[in-house]
């Protein structure tokens, strides 16, 4: 409980960016809004892309997919 107290009574200290360090936060700031918005489109093109292949019937696969490719594995060396 003291130790809250004495910290407490520090005033509060702002560091001022520069004016280098502030265009190096607006540009990464941009840069974030860029990559959300792209990353905003490439969910709209999905999901459009799986409403066209509902309008068009067409289903999944039958057979389970694999993420191992078919024949027999290589021998490590």
């Amino acid at each position: 409980m003291p130790d809250e107290a004495a910290n407490a009574e520090e005033p509060l200290e702002i560091d001022k960016l520069g004016p280098g360090n502030t265009v190096k936060e607006i540009i990464n700031g941009i840069g974030i809004a860029l990559g959300l918005c792209l990353l905003w489109v490439l969910e709209a093109v999905r999901n459009g892309y799986f409403r066209f292949l509902d309008r068009m019937s067409v289903r999944p696969r039958q057979r389970r997919a694999s993420a191992f490719p078919p024949g027999r594995p290589r021998k490590k060396a």
